[in-house]
């Protein structure tokens, strides 16, 4: 058997005892559960490592806890994690096969081996399909208020749905709004009682129930919203005396991300997963947790409990298949992409104790200094506003860090304030930022540089192929803001493909610093983009979703 279990280990490097999908609290917590007892585990995520309670503001209700940010609270878990031995990869998953002992997980950064699989994939916005909603979304019909709420300062603004997301998010939506009307299809909210009073008694909110929005309205922007009573039938159109547009925020629940199970395991009629009190599908091997499953209660602690409850069976699970295979994971020195935190989206003009950066963000950025290839200049384009002396600053900082980096200003016709990334040679990458790449974006910002100088993160070979033979000039405009947790992903994606094609440019737009483009492009929902000047784009993308459109 030793003979064997050497043989095996030699080809096993692709081998994991388990592999999670899907990188919300669920994933992660069986993540720290997976690596303390000792298990290879690899937590693969499509989009953004905290999922969906990253847009939540303030986490008021984790037992232990402090009012936290849904973004800080899932960093110390994958920092846990991390700490523990589990290993992260930015994948989607393709295809699950699961005949045999053991399974496989074809992903678009390549094809994992695995004992076990925890699908811990949540759920998604639900649409409600009212006359308008396609057309305005992005300008003017949302469905994040943490991302796009600001976009909204002083206008009317409608939630649709009655339950914790559309009390909890029409209460912060009061920080923008003139007032917040809230309809409801039932006769009351559905979620806690302390939720549903603070929205209920707010003073700039209006709640109307048995409210069903037939259609919203406008020009290029909705300025109008219908809806009907669904008692008396009587239809309801508003809209501002001063023609102003309106806001529409919908809040109607969520689908099931199950679709990699269908077909494989039990899904009940609504499209959710059935597991037993132990987070088992009833094909042997295969766990669910979280949102993605059937149960009475979904938030953050109820997730985190199904993620170490189902981590405890996998872990038996594959100590089983190490037995009966007689193979065995070979554990890694950690590679790949190196991981920097957010700083907790701090602005720039309030430093931290070491200027801009947090001491763990310190030693963070060391490590992904350490393995950068090559030297880069960072090219600063300025005026005269606070801003520029921000990113100036903020530049310096940054470089004084690591010989890898140096700072130049320059005189050019560059929308102000910019960075413009440029090799050793002179020869420009085609990344630049215009504005400061605080808060969020700070994470995509130094992932491009790491892109620029190489060796850059790990990338399907079929998607290198791919971004190596656009022929044709590509120039990606990306629009975000700072406190959006979705608008990272895109901007990291198209980075990634300029820095491996001399033809395509990406010009990052912080909106808060350029209101002539919000209104020129009518944008009203981030993250968004434009190709060439062409159409808008709005949504998360990840390499692959992205060269689909640069392609077409």
């Amino acid at each position: 058997m030793s003979g064997r279990s050497e043989m095996s280990g030699q080809n096993n490097q692709d081998l994991y005892d388990a592999i999670v999908i899907g990188g919300g609290p669920a994933g992660l917590a069986a993540g720290i559960y997976l690596a303390r007892a000792c298990c290879r585990v690899l937590i693969l995520e499509k989009e953004t490592f905290g999922g969906q309670i990253t847009i939540t503001a303030e986490v008021v209700n984790y037992p232990g806890s402090e009012p936290v940010s849904g973004t800080e609270l899932t960093a110390r878990m994958r920092k846990q994690a991390e700490d523990f031995g589990a290993e992260f990869k930015m994948a989607e998953v393709r295809e699950l096969r699961v005949a045999g002992d053991i399974r496989e997980v074809v992903t678009s950064q390549g094809t994992f081996r695995t004992f076990g699989i925890l699908l811990a994939t949540g759920a998604k916005p639900r649409t409600l399909g009212f006359q308008g909603e396609q057309e305005f979304r992005g300008h003017g019909v949302a469905y994040c208020a943490t991302c796009d709420g600001e976009f909204f300062t002083g206008k009317e603004i409608f939630v649709i749905g009655g339950g914790f997301a559309a009390a909890e998010e029409g209460v912060f939506l009061t920080k923008y709004a003139k007032r917040v009307t809230i309809l409801m299809r039932g006769d009351d909210f559905s979620c806690a009682p302390s939720t549903a009073r603070a929205a209920r008694e707010h003073e700039k909110i209006i709640v109307h129930t048995h409210a069903v929005v037939e259609a919203v309205e406008g020009d290029r922007l909705p300025r109008r919203i219908i809806w009907r009573d669904t008692k008396t039938g009587e239809k309801t159109t508003y809209a501002p005396a001063d023609g102003d547009t309106i806001g529409v925020f919908v809040f109607a629940g969520y689908e099931p991300e199950a679709g990699l199970l269908r077909g494989i395991a039990e899904i009940d009629d609504r499209g959710y997963v059935v597991t037993d009190r132990e987070q088992r599908t009833n094909v042997p091997g295969i766990y669910a947790a979280g949102d993605v499953c059937v149960k009475e209660l979904r938030q953050v602690v109820t997730a985190v409990s199904d993620g170490a409850v189902a981590a405890t069976g996998l872990e038996r699970y594959a100590e089983k298949m190490r037995v009966k295979t007689g193979e065995r994971p070979v554990f890694q020195e950690r590679r790949g992409t190196p991981h920097v935190s957010e700083g907790k989206g701090q602005s720039v003009a309030q430093p931290a104790e070491n200027g801009p950066f947090a001491a763990d963000v310190l030693a963070q950025l060391q490590t992904v200094f350490s393995r950068m290839e090559q030297p880069l200049m960072l090219r600063l384009f300025l005026d005269d506003r606070p801003v520029s002396a921000e990113l100036r600053d903020y530049m310096t900082k940054l470089a004084s860090l690591t010989e890898k980096l140096t700072v130049e200003e320059t005189a050019g016709t560059e929308e102000t304030p910019c960075v413009r990334v440029y090799r050793a040679d002179g020869s420009p990458v085609g990344l630049a930022f215009h504005g400061v790449p605080g808060g969020h974006e700070f994470t995509s910002f130094v992932l491009g540089l790491y892109n620029a100088s190489g060796p850059g993160q790990p990338l399907a070979e079929e998607d290198r192929v791919r971004i190596e033979k656009l022929s044709k000039d590509i120039h990606i405009t990306v629009l975000v803001s700072l406190t959006c947790t979705m608008c990272p992903e895109l901007v990291t994606s198209a980075q990634r493909v300029a820095s491996l094609n001399p033809r395509v440019t990406t010009d990052v737009y912080d909106l808060n610093h350029f209101p002539a483009l919000r209104e020129k492009y009518k944008v009203m929902s981030v993250p968004c983009f434009i190709i060439n000047d062409g159409a808008l784009h709005f949504g998360k993308k990840n390499v692959s979703q992205l060269l689909d459109l640069l392609e077409a």
